[in-house]
C-alpha cells in the first residue's frame, strides 16, 4: 500500500513552446492550461501537488487558484530535471517518498489513470511506473508520433514490466499494441538517479527519455488504462481541450 503522506505530484512547467508560445497560460474555458492541469493532480487525491514552473508567471497563476508552486532554474534540459530540483528545494528531508511527474499540457487526464500510474509502484521490483492505452487503428501503431509501449499487456493482464520503448514497430511486434502515455511515477531514490545519469545512446536516438533508465537497467512498470488524454501542444487541439472540457 503506497501512503498518500509520502507521495506528490509534481508537474513541470515552461512558457517556450515552439508550436505554442506561453502554453501554461492558454485559456481552457476561463482557466489556465496548468490550472486545469493542477484541478486533474488534485482530483486523482494521491498526496500533495507541486508545480515545479520555470517563470514567476506560472507560479504567481497557480498560487492565484490556491496551488502550490515553485519557481525552478529555467534553464533544465528536462520536466524530469525540473521535477527533481524542486523536490530538492522544496523537501531536502526526504518526506516525499513517492513521485508522480504529470505533464503540464494534458489537461484531459482522467483522476483514474493518475492513480493507476502510481499504483504500479505497489510492485517492489519496479523503479519507475507509468500508463498506456491500447491502440485501436492501424493508422495509430504506424503512426511514428505514438510511442508504443512494448510489454506483455492484454485483457487479462494490467500490469506488466516494459521491454521496450519505440516509435515504429515491426512484424515481429504481434498486437495488441500499446500507446504509451508520458506519466510517470517514480520512487524517489530513482528519480535521482535517473537525473544523475548522462543521455544514452538509444535516448538519444529515438529521442525517448525513458530510454536512459531501460539502459541503465532500471525497471519500469507499465500499467494499462482505458484511454489516452489529449496531450496539447498546437493552437488545434487547444481548441479540442477546450471542446472536450467544456462538455464534461
Amino acid at each position: 500500500m503506497i501512503d498518500n503522506q509520502n507521495t506528490i505530484v509534481v508537474i513541470p512547467a515552461r512558457m517556450a513552446s515552439t508550436r505554442l508560445p506561453g502554453k501554461p497560460l492558454a485559456d481552457i474555458n476561463g482557466l489556465p492550461m496548468i490550472v486545469q492541469c493542477w484541478k486533474r493532480a488534485k482530483e486523482a487525491n494521491i498526496g500533495q501537488v507541486l508545480v515545479a514552473a520555470a517563470e514567476n508567471e506560472i507560479a504567481d497563476v497557480i498560487r492565484s487558484h490556491g496551488g502550490d508552486a515553485i519557481v525552478t532554474d529555467p534553464a533544465l534540459p528536462s520536466g524530469s530535471d525540473r521535477i527533481a530540483e524542486a523536490l530538492a528545494l522544496r523537501d531536502p528531508q526526504q518526506r516525499f517518498e513517492h513521485v508522480v511527474n504529470l505533464q503540464g499540457d494534458l489537461p484531459t487526464i482522467d483522476s483514474l489513470s493518475i492513480q493507476r500510474c502510481l499504483a504500479g509502484l505497489v510492485n517492489a521490483a519496479a523503479d519507475i511506473s507509468t500508463i498506456a492505452a491500447r491502440i485501436e487503428t492501424a493508422e495509430d501503431v504506424a503512426n511514428p508520433n505514438i510511442v508504443k509501449a512494448i510489454a506483455p499487456l492484454g485483457p487479462d493482464r494490467e500490469v506488466a514490466f516494459a521491454r521496450d520503448f519505440l516509435r515504429e514497430v515491426g512484424p515481429h511486434h504481434a498486437p495488441p499494441h500499446w500507446h504509451h502515455i508520458g506519466v510517470y511515477a517514480y520512487r524517489r531514490p530513482a528519480l535521482e538517479r535517473f537525473v544523475s545519469l548522462p543521455v544514452s545512446a538509444r535516448e538519444a536516438a529515438r529521442k525517448l527519455e525513458q530510454m536512459r533508465a531501460m539502459d541503465n537497467d532500471m525497471r519500469i512498470v507499465v500499467v494499462r488504462v482505458d484511454t489516452v488524454p489529449l496531450g496539447v501542444d498546437t493552437p488545434h487541439e487547444l481548441e479540442i481541450a477546450r471542446r472536450m472540457l467544456r462538455t464534461s
